[in-house]
Order: structure tokens, then C-alpha cells, then sequence
């Protein structure tokens, strides 16, 4: 099973994956977005890869990369419950400031 969690530990692989959000870009344009060597960042596309977070797809000499997002919705399944959480606690917070500034 790929590690979906393990990927997107390190904020460059995130970045990444932003980065293809609005659409596929090949590996040299990718590179170019980050102060580390070309090596190292296809050492990012290849953990992103092997999650199957992004799809390569060659054309000619280049390789393009591709969003594969069907892994996040498992992301976004696990994390839902603790949205709740947060949601509860980011109200009461905010109830908390509207008295006190009613109070002022």
C-alpha cells in the first residue's frame, strides 16, 4: 500500500502537488520552482509517484507530471471527523470573543 502520509510529509512534495493543481507541467518547470538540484526534486517526484499522488507521462525527450488526487479523497475521509473537532472548538472560540467584546 502506498504511503499516502509518508509523501506528503515533507512540505517540497506538498509544494509539488500544489504546483500541479492547475494542471500538468513538465519535470524541468517543476525543478525550476525550488533552490535544490534537479536530482533532488525528481527524488520528490518519485516518492509522489510511487503514492500514487501524481502520474508520469513522457513526451519526447520531457517527462510531464500529472495530479493524481484519488489518494487525498482517503486524506480527506480520515481527516473529516477531526474537521468537527476543529469546528466545534474554532465556535466556541468564537463565541468566547463576541461576549467579551460585547462586554468592552
Amino acid at each position: 500500500m502506498p504511503d499516502v502520509f509518508g509523501a506528503l510529509a515533507n512540505p517540497v512534495r506538498r509544494q509539488l502537488l500544489e504546483a500541479l493543481r492547475d494542471g500538468p507541467q513538465p519535470a524541468g518547470a517543476l525543478a525550476g520552482r525550488f533552490a535544490l538540484s534537479r536530482p533532488a526534486v525528481s527524488e520528490h517526484l518519485a516518492v509522489l509517484r510511487q503514492a500514487n499522488l501524481v502520474r508520469e507521462e513522457p513526451r519526447g525527450r520531457h517527462r510531464y507530471y500529472h495530479l493524481a488526487a484519488e489518494p487525498l479523497v482517503e486524506i480527506q475521509d480520515w481527516l473529516h471527523p477531526f474537521e468537527r473537532y476543529w469546528r466545534a472548538r474554532l465556535t466556541a472560540l468564537k463565541q468566547f470573543a463576541e461576549v467579551d467584546l460585547e462586554e468592552q
